[in-house]
């Protein structure tokens, strides 16, 4: 096996021509697990026995020519709210210590019939109402490079998985940056597709109209990999792949709220970045969204209001089973009045109507991802500008309205602090464009900053 990580398209080639075996990719990964989980903390359930006969399974399989695609005998994690048949799934919370599923999600289904090995399921912010992975029944996730730091939520034990070299790749979610947060601050690249390209079913819910499902892993082309496996799709209607040049693409750079509060490092590598790609011949234009201001509290509304309604009957029992502090932001959705919920889905509709026309005449729009590197674990606030700020509130700040609009978003890394501490920027597509924002995404990544490796 290599020394230094792999991206799955890589792999794939020395899986597919028997250079390497799925037993082999998988030992290594287990090993890693063994070696530095006790630190990390970023599996809730170590898989191995089933990930090492899956393993042989795929090499079985592959040496009889019955290769399934670049994704057979990849090991893979899962973020601990997707039901995987015959584990725990227990959203990182005392509620659900003693939940079995019986049967896999469809996404698990399918990265299954392409042949991926799960080798575990990982830790998270308890029911993913998180950004530091800190709240959790199991204790808090480390960050790989500085375990004094958080990796970012909810679905932070996923992107440590992968940063860790635990898994190729992670299946994760994202109601306001799950997903993005952690892969930014884990110098990883993290895709949020288009509102309902790939199913949440069998996914224990936060926010039924602003959850999405998606991976996390260590290029485009690997995401765009997992995507076209947890699709929905009819078959053989994906479009083709483009290749686009830089030269002539027209990007927004999100500019006002959005450049408000960025960490100084933040800011310098997103400017270095983006002078890379209008470098390259890429259009910048500066745009801004007119009612960002109203983005946390629209989230808010619809965010509480509906992860509330869920959680209802299990606050009334087992109240006592939350963490205090998500326990207390579920007992808040319950004091949202209707009308302040309605007025929060019309003000939804403003902020999609506003991000359609910054889109307008653009491929895609481009802003940091985070506006801070990985925060200290306990940390509530930091100071950013002149003023102390919400730790919870400042990571949100720069994913959640996409979350809101229902935009595919994908994070790539874009440069390090003098810590070594990864940055990420964000680069947004029109609605129900996942594919072509992949393809953008593809494009710039060689511009926009390397990542942890390639």
């Amino acid at each position: 096996m290599p020394a230094e990580p792999q991206t799955i398209t890589s792999l794939a080639t020395s899986l597919a021509t028997r250079q390497v075996t799925a037993s082999a990719v998988v030992d290594r990964c287990l090993e890693q697990i063994a070696q530095r989980d006790s630190t990390i903390n970023a599996f809730i359930t170590v898989m191995a026995d089933d990930a090492r006969q899956a393993a042989r399974d795929a090499d079985a399989d592959i040496a009889a020519g019955r290769y399934l695609g670049p994704l057979h005998g990849v090991p893979i994690s899962i973020k601990d709210l997707f039901d995987v048949r015959g584990t725990r799934t227990t959203a990182a919370s005392r509620v659900r210590q003693n939940h079995r599923a019986d049967t896999d999600a469809p996404t698990i289904a399918r990265l299954r019939s392409a042949g991926a090995i799960i080798v575990g399921k990982t830790n998270l912010h308890e029911f993913a109402l998180g950004t530091t992975n800190e709240e959790s029944a199991f204790g808090p996730v480390h960050h790989p490079l500085d375990p004094n730091r958080s990796p970012g939520g909810s679905s932070g034990g996923s992107a440590a998985s992968v940063l860790a070299e635990m898994a190729y790749a992670s299946l994760g979610t994202d109601t306001g940056g799950s997903i993005r947060i952690p892969s930014a601050v884990c110098g990883l690249v993290g895709l949020k597709p288009a509102f309902r390209d790939i199913t949440t079913r069998g996914c224990v819910p936060l926010s039924s109209s602003l959850d999405h499902v998606g991976p996390i892993c260590r290029s485009v082309a690997d995401a765009r990999l997992l995507y076209d496996v947890l699709r929905d799709a009819t078959p053989g209607s994906d479009p083709v792949s483009v290749d686009r040049p830089v030269r002539g693409m027209r990007l927004g750079i999100l500019r006002g709220y959005f450049a408000a509060l960025l960490d100084p490092q933040v800011a310098s590598s997103f400017e270095s970045a983006s002078a890379r790609v209008s470098d390259a011949g890429a259009v910048l234009d500066e745009v801004g969204i007119a009612h960002a201001g109203d983005i946390a509290p629209i989230y808010l509304h619809i965010a509480l209001s509906e992860a509330a309604a869920f959680h209802a009957r299990a606050l009334d029992s087992r109240g006592e089973d939350y963490t205090p502090t998500v326990r207390q932001r579920l007992e808040m959705g319950r004091y949202i009045l209707a009308e302040d919920y309605v007025r929060a889905l019309r003000g939804r509709d403003v902020l999609r109507q506003e991000v359609n026309a910054a889109l307008d005449g653009r491929d895609a729009l481009l802003l940091p991802t985070v506006p801070v590197p990985a925060t200290r674990l306990g940390a509530t606030t930091m100071k950013v500008g002149t003023g102390e700020e919400s730790v919870r509130n400042l990571t949100l700040r720069l994913t959640q309205l996409f979350n809101i609009t229902g935009h595919p978003a994908i994070t790539i890394p874009c440069g390090r602090t003098l810590e070594g501490l990864p940055i990420g920027a964000q680069l947004v597509g029109p609605r129900g464009s996942t594919r072509t924002l992949l393809d953008i995404a593809e494009a710039l990544e060689p511009y926009l900053g390397p990542g942890v490796s390639r």
